[in-house]
């Protein structure tokens, strides 16, 4: 974004915003075609958004491209690759030129209901020559599959005009908003590429993500692609002092069904189930399971172990059923490599809270139960699984963490193949 302008996610946006906002909701539903008064009482809706803030958008979108030295054949062009034809202009006797005025025009009306004397400021285009080069590959990199796609006429030349003469924000929404409307398969890659572009635009991931069709991969639990932690350790991190028996399988659910934006759908349940499955099948005894889970968790709900896992392994069946039904599940194999740099973590950790409890002023579980449990994950389940497990002990023991410590949990991270804010989660124990 141009410096000095917030980002979109700053501004509080989750979605798609401003005029690819409203093509959006043109688009939804079953309507065959949308007549003017429909659209313009859609385009009101938008505006009304969010108080208002909403206008402010699609007022900018629409002069962005009204201040630009564009033809009507290329707006017209453009509109119609986004909106799917679903409303012409053209055929309500106006141009896409009176389009826009009309957009800008009741923008403006609406922002005058909270300030009468509301002018609209100067136009910002975003011209960043480097995104703009970067955004024109990209259209040309798709464009034999975006014009056989697309009713004629055809919307490459005209989007690359609107990137490069008018705005460059402006026209990689309208060309994500083409890729989607037109139902243009993208690789993962180009997938990507979009995601960072995205980033640098400042937009919030369902701008690029939501409705478009990606060529994913099939789901590789090797590769995590997040930066972040997941699977149980994830769950057990989540838990908190409100969770009831009966919210269990939502609680899980929130888990299981949220894909990072660089994964292929189904992947945050099946490394949720891969940890569940490693238990179940583990040689632990439904003791040790369920200490594990009252320590990782907090006490946050204290159930039976086994139980517990199989609730699991139940809703991330049901998750990749919907998101990925050619997944197989399998129960993986004991590993046992790591194990000689988890242990001696664990072992010392547990001798500087030997005095200390998980919950300790209601139903207080002894630590050196809990690190007891610990030391048989990594042990005979997963040094991996085991790791992240115990880095999320560390919080209720109230754990200090030397700089040292920190270090060798960092190094250990990144053998496991963690990402770069995984073991970060805990540097506020660190003294």
């Amino acid at each position: 974004m141009p410096q000095g302008r917030s980002t979109y996610v700053e501004l509080g946006y989750s979605g798609d915003f401003g005029l690819t906002g409203l093509t959006e909701h043109l688009c939804s539903g079953d309507r065959p075609a949308v007549d003017l008064p429909t659209a313009l009482a859609v385009a009101t809706g938008s505006a009304d958004g969010s108080d208002g803030e909403e206008a402010v958008e699609l007022g900018e979108d629409a002069r962005r491209l009204l201040d630009g030295p564009l033809s009507e054949g290329v707006l017209h062009t453009v509109w119609l690759a986004a909106v799917g034809r679903i409303f012409d202009p053209a055929d309500h006797g106006m141009d896409t030129r009176a389009w826009l005025r009309t957009l800008s025009d009741l923008t403006v009306d609406r922002l005058r209901q909270n300030r009468r004397s509301y002018v609209p400021p100067p136009v910002r285009p975003v011209r960043d020559a480097d995104l703009c080069r970067e955004v024109v590959a990209e259209i040309r990199g798709v464009a034999a599959d975006l014009t056989g796609a697309c009713a004629a006429p055809d919307p490459v030349p005209g989007l690359e005009q609107v990137v490069t003469l008018a705005d460059v924000d402006v026209g990689f929404r309208l060309f994500l908003r083409a890729l989607k409307t037109c139902s243009v398969r993208v690789s993962k890659e180009r997938y990507d590429r979009f995601l960072g572009l995205g980033e640098r635009l400042g937009y919030p991931v369902a701008v690029v993500r939501d409705g478009l069709d990606v060529d994913w991969p099939p789901i590789d639990t090797t590769r995590r692609d997040t930066a972040w932690d997941f699977g149980l350790s994830l769950l057990a991190g989540n838990a908190h002092q409100d969770w009831r028996a009966e919210s269990a399988r939502r609680e899980i659910h929130q888990v299981a069904d949220g894909d990072e934006p660089g994964q292929s759908p189904g992947t945050a349940a099946a490394l949720l189930l891969e940890d569940a499955l490693r238990l179940l099948h583990s040689p632990l005894s439904d003791d040790t399971l369920t200490t594990l889970w009252v320590a990782v968790s907090d006490a946050a709900l204290r159930v039976d172990g086994r139980d517990w896992l199989r609730l699991v392994a139940d809703v991330c069946e049901e998750r990749l059923g919907k998101a990925a039904p050619a997944y197989t599940p399998a129960v993986p194999a004991v590993r046992t490599e790591g194990a000689d740099l988890v242990l001696p973590e664990v072992r010392e950790t547990a001798l500087a809270v030997a005095d200390k409890a998980v919950s300790p002023h209601w139903q207080p579980l002894p630590a050196r139960k809990a690190t007891a449990a610990l030391e048989q994950v990594v042990s005979r389940v997963d040094p991996d699984l085991g790791f992240r497990l115990f880095l999320r002990v560390l919080r209720p023991l109230s754990v200090p963490v030397t700089p040292e410590q920190y270090q060798r949990y960092r190094a250990i991270g990144e053998r496991f193949g963690y990402g770069e804010h995984h073991v970060d989660e805990i540097e506020p124990l660190v003294r």
